[in-house]
């Protein structure tokens, strides 16, 4: 691989990565704001946690499927 290459796919990695983490941010907003609304302002605290005990368990979930996709896709090794 050519030093281009790797600067390019580096890039990508990084930008890719970038946008990433906005969109979490922006989320992470959204899905506050619905939380404190459902549970109202006097139990943040606590809705707060829920929703961080929610949030990990997606992240879990997403990530044993995501596994499992690399899993399959992967080449078959000699």
């Amino acid at each position: 691989m050519t030093n281009r290459a790797a600067y390019l796919q580096t890039m990508i990695a990084l930008a890719s990565a970038a946008f990433g983490v906005v969109a979490a941010l922006a989320w992470n907003s959204a899905i506050t704001a619905l939380v404190k609304q459902i549970f109202g302002s006097g139990a943040q605290i606590v809705s707060l946690f829920i929703y961080a005990i929610i949030v990990t368990i997606l992240a879990v979930i997403v990530m044993v499927q995501l596994g499992k996709l690399a899993e399959r896709t992967a080449a078959p090794q000699a």
